[in-house]
């Protein structure tokens, strides 16, 4: 394997420390995606260089001109701390005309924005919630076509954030209250959409031409007061107490026939490809009782953790985490934008 010069893109924020092993366990946490693609990098032979930003892209024009690495790690999740910017990271690293690693900017900005996604989505017939989207400083009403249950969240924030048990409503006051508290609390333009209960599963997705669809991974909420609905919240996926209180697990999905994980892996493969993704993504979907599958979201960056779906998933399918980070180091390397070669 030839070794390569890879250059790390990492928020500042999450840039680690030389001695991670001196910080207490829940700060160690803070820095885990970006230590262990470092540390699979160094296994791997190859030469990783952090390169931290923030609200500035000079750190990232400087390594590519004067290090000149192979490829670019792309880990960074927002720019001048707005989620919505993190776009423009790939749009610069395709600029320069670098090679890197994860999905393309046009990708990025199809799926980032939840209602272009879902109007993508709808266009070609994919099963998707029916929505309404909600800005800042006009009246909240129900459009005639949605039905209560709904479900409040932000339109372009990730990691649930703003989400949480008020964030379903099944009246026009407390829509008003939710969509109110995602305007005041996260972002001036909240999405609603029709509650979808049923199995919350998620499907990783690798490749940028040729994709390979990992096993299907859900999310279990074994032991939630009745009270409670069964979605993935803020508190749901970060609050460990919570976790343990409520019996929330997240693992290969519970057995079910062939034809519907058939089904499943051919409709995360139709989202990929719809929303123009490459390099590696995720898709949240949902799965009713009466076996209809729903695509909640599409996450074009999704986490690189040891401990998150994706490598959880690719192991399942017997690929270890360096072999994955191997696989999307190889991706970046070989993606071919489709204007390639002009000019």
């Amino acid at each position: 394997m030839k070794k390569l010069r890879v250059a790390l893109l990492v928020h500042e924020d999450f840039l680690p420390p030389d001695d991670l092993g001196e910080l207490p366990e829940k700060e160690r946490e803070h820095y885990k995606t970006e230590h262990a693609v470092h540390q699979a990098l160094l296994e791997l032979g190859h030469e990783p260089h952090y390169v931290a930003v923030s609200d500035d892209l000079g750190p990232i024009r400087g390594i590519l001109h004067g290090w000149k690495p192979d490829v670019s790690f792309n880990l960074i999740m927002e720019f001048r701390n707005i989620g919505a910017l993190q776009v423009h990271i790939a749009s610069y690293l395709e600029l320069l005309g670098a090679s890197f690693t994860g999905c393309n900017s046009a990708g990025i900005l199809l799926t980032r924005d939840k209602v272009l996604s879902k109007k993508i989505l709808r266009f070609h017939r994919i099963r998707t919630p029916r929505f309404a989207l909600f800005r800042q400083g006009r009246v909240v009403r129900k459009p005639a076509a949605l039905r209560f249950p709904l479900i409040v969240k932000s339109k372009s924030e990730e990691a649930s954030l703003g989400i949480s048990q008020a964030s379903i409503v099944r009246s026009e006051e407390k829509l008003a209250e939710r969509v109110a508290f995602i305007h005041e609390n996260v972002e001036p333009e909240a999405l609603a959409e029709e509650y979808i209960e049923g199995r919350e599963l998620t499907v990783s997705v690798l490749g940028n031409e040729r994709l390979t669809t990992f096993p299907p991974w859900e999310l279990f909420f074994r032991n939630l007061p009745e009270s409670s609905e069964a979605i993935a919240t803020e508190r749901a996926k970060f609050d460990l107490a919570y976790q343990k209180r409520a019996g929330i697990e997240n693992g290969p999905a519970d057995p079910m026939p062939d034809d519907i994980a058939h089904r499943i892996a051919t409709l995360a493969r139709r989202v990929y490809r719809a929303c123009s993704l490459s390099g590696y993504a995720r898709v949240d979907l949902r799965l009713t009782e009466e076996e209809k599958l729903y695509v909640i979201e599409v996450n074009a960056t999704p986490d690189l953790s040891r401990d998150e779906d994706l490598a959880l998933s690719a192991a399942k399918a017997g690929i270890p985490y360096e072999r994955l980070i191997q696989r999307i180091l190889n991706l970046g390397i070989r993606y071919q934008a489709p204007w390639s070669g002009w000019g």
